[in-house]
């Protein structure tokens, strides 16, 4: 059984593994540019998203000899919750034309999903628990991240535009889903 929680600094060096294997697949699937060349994530910042409460672990077996983590993320919940989506282009997100600008720029955002590749449906697990605690979700992803645009539509999400990152110059796909 799979459970979500806060990560914590012993999951630390668990995080690093599972972005190191994250990067080596994406690199492998076509898409060694959003992650690979910069080494993303980096430690200091997976440290500071522990820090603030906003990193979180999917453990496997939890509270059991067999525990262990095999997926992370970072969310982040609260109005303008990621200030680049506040520029989009391409498109507009669903949300603001259904609910107005206040309501609808009030959001989850996932961040740095990533999974060990031992379980199926870590993304899926991780994406519908963080839409169970706000109700509504944002998340980017790089044009060549096919497998991550095929699991969005497959939930889905709604593709809303282009967003940019401050970490490249490289577009992301901006994706919305909301109830």
């Amino acid at each position: 059984m799979l459970t979500i929680r806060h990560s914590s600094m012993e999951d630390l060096p668990q995080m690093l593994d599972i972005y190191a294997t994250a990067r080596a697949f994406m690199a492998a699937h076509g898409n060694p540019r959003q992650w690979g060349n910069r080494h993303w994530p980096p430690e200091e910042l997976l440290k500071t998203d522990i820090a603030r409460q906003r990193s979180y672990v999917c453990v496997l077996d939890a509270g059991t000899p067999q525990e262990r983590v095999v997926g992370t993320f970072c969310m982040m919940v609260g109005p303008h919750a990621e200030p680049c989506y506040d520029r989009i282009t391409d498109g507009q997100w669903p949300a603001i034309a259904a609910l107005g600008e206040e309501q609808g720029n009030t959001y989850g955002v996932v961040h740095r999903l990533a999974g060990d590749g031992s379980v199926p449906g870590i993304g899926t697990a991780c994406l519908n628990w963080a839409l169970e605690q706000c109700g509504h979700i944002r998340i980017d992803t790089h044009p060549d991240n096919i497998p991550m645009q095929h699991l969005l539509a497959k939930l889905g999400y709604e593709r809303a535009g282009i967003i940019h990152v401050e970490e490249d110059n490289d577009p992301r796909y901006a994706y919305e889903k909301f109830v």
